[in-house]
């Protein structure tokens, strides 16, 4: 049961007046969810969100440029401001599990991305495209993968969609968030984060 904070003696009347009402029952837990508490979530999910930004620029500029790392990082976050916009318009609870489920989200999503990012480093080389324009080879990458990218996050929201609805109450807000942050993600990963590499390249070519 879930409900505004309420004091000791109030608690107390209602199990009381449950248990005449049922014939029995009894108060296993009982938690109060207060500012101190939110402040420590929000910390702890703003250093969780730091340090895997940290490491995925790292890694992905690494193996390919900055430039894409930031395209990458930015394509992320528009995934989560977006999962966590729609979470709240749901008034849905934020809590340990959806930041877990937000990390999860830009796993898969740098995932999708980074396979995007590998087949436009893999036709730069291709001496048949050498005549191309870097906007045609990313174009040409991304058809090249989409149906790679369709498949995969087709197949992951019909397994999220199973826990939705077969998974139970507990991890009902878990498999919510992952839902609507594997549809955004799978779009980003095609539409958000290869243009800004584009525009990025384009940048960096004019100064």
């Amino acid at each position: 049961i879930r409900c505004e904070p309420i004091d000791n003696d109030t608690r107390v009347k209602l199990i009381d007046d449950l248990k005449a009402s049922i014939g029995g029952g009894e108060l296993l837990e009982a938690d109060i969810i207060g500012p101190i508490i939110g402040k420590e979530l929000r910390t702890q999910a703003i250093w969780a969100l730091i340090v895997a930004t940290i490491g995925m620029i790292v890694y992905v500029s690494f193996r390919f440029e900055f430039i894409y790392a930031a395209a990458a990082i930015l394509a992320l976050y528009h995934d989560t401001i977006i999962t966590t916009g729609l979470i709240a318009l749901f008034w849905r609870e934020v809590n340990t599990a959806f930041i877990a489920a937000i990390l999860t989200i830009m796993g898969y999503s740098i995932n999708d991305t980074i396979v995007i990012f590998d087949r436009i480093r893999e036709n730069l080389k291709k001496p048949a495209v050498a005549k191309k324009t870097f906007s045609e080879i990313v174009n040409l990458s991304i058809s090249e993968t989409l149906s790679r990218s369709l498949i995969t996050g087709v197949c992951v929201i019909f397994s999220v969609i199973a826990l939705l609805i077969f998974g139970g109450a507990t991890i009902f807000e878990f498999a919510l968030v992952l839902l609507i942050g594997f549809v955004i993600g799978t779009c980003s990963s095609i539409f958000i984060a290869p243009p800004l590499v584009i525009l990025f390249r384009h940048n960096e070519k004019v100064r």
